[in-house]
């Protein structure tokens, strides 16, 4: 699909999305408990159905009104759930990789269903093939493997990538976590330990993205479950053999969505001024820190009863450390070229094994754009203030079409960009909602 984005006025307000982080972790949780949880300002984007997709596979049911999706949780995940098939049939001992029947879960284009899952499915005396669509297929997931063979489970990828096979049950025990590449493999191993048999000490070496884990712990507190960490997050300590409980759970607005509304009103043409429903100032959600980017830049942003407001102010040249909030990086790079003067992100190494290339793919957008991209180190240099427009592609991921579209907000010729559609992995409603708050 192809997009006509114009420069433009930003006014009026608006609510943030609700975080598909948030909204995974709780279908997780809810799936894992005894009952039925609700799931509430649940907006639900392909990485969600994913979720949703992957809970009913194994066992539980769901039903959506609205903005709510209720869950029953599965029955396979009960006090004895290592003795029992994925089929609820009872198996006496480990599955076989080799077995001729196994149960296949479809994560679709969510890297965190997969990597969160597999513990999840680990905990089941029985194979899983865990397989995805698209750019997932080429996203690293050879981490999963040690990791569930040192807690007792079996686990085989194809060189380090999906397909994934398992076999339970996860048992538990102490396992070392390399977590410099990714924090969602030890966002499922914190979310399927509780459930297993024995107590669980996870150490962990050079953690990234370290909001998200307590998100995760929050997450799991909701629904009953307790995990304590170190202060460094060097150190997980699970008690094993804990059950999940039935919640009714308020999924939290999105900051990695709204970074992209924030940049908008700051760059926007005229006197752009925006609210922003829906989000959470003490949220664990790393993406938070949009805020402190977007005022090193100079934009006007004021948090009253709850209500994010954003504005256009003079905008000038900023360095920000984005390596714990890689997601950040396409919005900051829209923001980047309204300010005249070289803008700095850090922590380019944490744009690998996304959607795309993205290091690669926001150049290739900003220099066509013109505010020309410079990667030196770990480091992205844009150079902007100076905006003039073009055409581009979104290359399979919904953020850099999202950070064109909201470029097109300062830029003197517009943008046009093919793929666009690709929005729908985490934003639906993205071109539908920027265009309701377009001037």
């Amino acid at each position: 699909m192809i997009r006509r984005c114009e420069r433009k006025i930003i006014s009026g307000t608006i609510d943030a999305p609700s975080s598909k982080s948030s909204m995974q972790r709780a279908v997780a949780c809810a799936m894992l408990s005894r009952g039925r949880s609700v799931l509430r300002s649940a907006e639900l984007c392909a990485d969600s159905e994913s979720a949703l997709r992957l809970a009913q596979a194994l066992g539980a049911s769901a039903r959506i009104e609205g903005s709510s999706v209720s869950i029953d949780g599965s029955p396979l995940f009960g006090k004895n759930a290592a003795a029992f098939s994925a089929r609820g049939e009872p198996q006496s001992e480990r599955g076989s990789l080799l077995s001729a029947e196994r149960l296949e879960l479809d994560c679709g284009e969510s890297g965190l269903c997969m990597r969160m899952f597999s513990p999840i499915a680990a905990l089941l005396a029985s194979e899983t093939r865990l397989t995805g669509r698209g750019s997932l297929a080429l996203r690293p997931m050879g981490m999963v493997e040690g990791s569930l063979r040192a807690l007792g489970a079996e686990c085989r990828s194809v060189d380090g990538h999906s397909p994934l096979l398992i076999a339970g049950p996860l048992e538990g025990g102490c396992a070392e976590i390399d977590a410099s590449e990714s924090s969602q493999l030890l966002t499922g191993l914190l979310i399927a330990l509780p459930l297993a048999p024995r107590d669980s000490e996870l150490k962990v070496a050079r953690a990234v993205s370290k909001g998200y884990l307590d998100l995760t712990i929050d997450t799991c507190e909701a629904f009953g479950v307790e995990i304590q960490r170190n202060e460094d997050f060097s150190k997980f300590s699970i008690r094993g053999g804990q059950r999940y409980k039935p919640a009714d759970f308020a999924v939290e607005g999105d900051w990695s969505g709204a970074a992209f509304l924030i940049v908008a009103a700051a760059i926007a043409a005229g006197e752009s001024k925006l609210a922003i429903r829906g989000l959470r100032m003490d949220s664990s959600q790393p993406d938070r820190l949009v805020v402190e980017a977007a005022r090193a830049a100079g934009a006007s942003l004021a948090m009253e009863e709850g209500v994010l407001f954003v504005g256009r102010d003079r905008l000038e040249a900023f360095d920000f450390d984005a390596t714990d909030c890689p997601d950040l990086f396409p919005p900051l790079a829209a923001l980047a070229s309204a300010c005249a003067g070289e803008s700095v992100i850090r922590g380019v190494h944490r744009l690998r094994g996304k959607e795309s290339d993205r290091a690669a793919s926001l150049k290739a957008t900003f220099d066509i754009l013109g505010a020309p991209v410079r990667l030196e180190g770990d480091s992205m240099i844009v150079e902007g203030g100076s905006m003039r427009g073009g055409e581009v592609r979104a290359f399979g991921d919904h953020r850099i079409a999202m950070s064109a579209a909201v470029a097109a907000l300062g830029a003197t010729d517009g943008v046009t960009i093919h793929g666009s559609e690709c929005v729908s992995k985490s934003w639906p409603g993205f071109f539908e909602d920027l265009g309701s708050i377009s001037g």
